[in-house]
C-alpha cells in the first residue's frame, strides 16, 4: 500500500501540465522512493472530478494521504514548496 496518495489535476497536454507531471514524478522518485501513488486527472476529460474537488486552477496537486489533506498549485517547479506541501523536510534540513 502506498504511503502517499496524490492527485494531480491538469488541463490537457499543455507545456505547464507536462512540467507539473515531470516535476512531481521527479520529486516523488527522489524523496518518496516507492511509497507513493499518483493519479493524473485531465479536467478537460473529467470535468466532474474537478468540480467535485472544487479545482479552480490547474495544475493543482492534492495530497489525500497521509492526512491532513493539502493542495499545491503550480507546475511543481518549486521543489521546496512541494516538499512542504507533502509535509516532508528537504534532506538538508533533516540533517540539522
Amino acid at each position: 500500500m502506498s504511503k502517499y496518495v496524490l492527485k494531480l489535476y491538469i488541463t490537457g497536454n499543455s507545456p505547464k501540465s507536462q512540467r507539473a507531471i515531470a516535476n512531481l514524478f521527479r520529486i516523488c522518485h527522489e524523496e518518496l522512493a516507492d511509497q507513493y501513488a499518483i493519479e493524473i486527472i485531465d479536467v478537460l476529460e473529467q470535468p466532474h472530478m474537478a468540480e467535485a474537488e472544487k479545482i479552480l486552477v490547474t495544475p493543482t496537486l492534492i495530497k489525500q494521504l497521509p492526512p491532513p489533506l493539502q493542495r499545491i498549485i503550480g507546475d511543481m517547479s518549486n521543489t521546496q514548496k512541494v516538499l512542504l506541501g507533502l509535509d516532508l523536510l528537504p534532506k538538508e534540513l533533516e540533517m540539522k
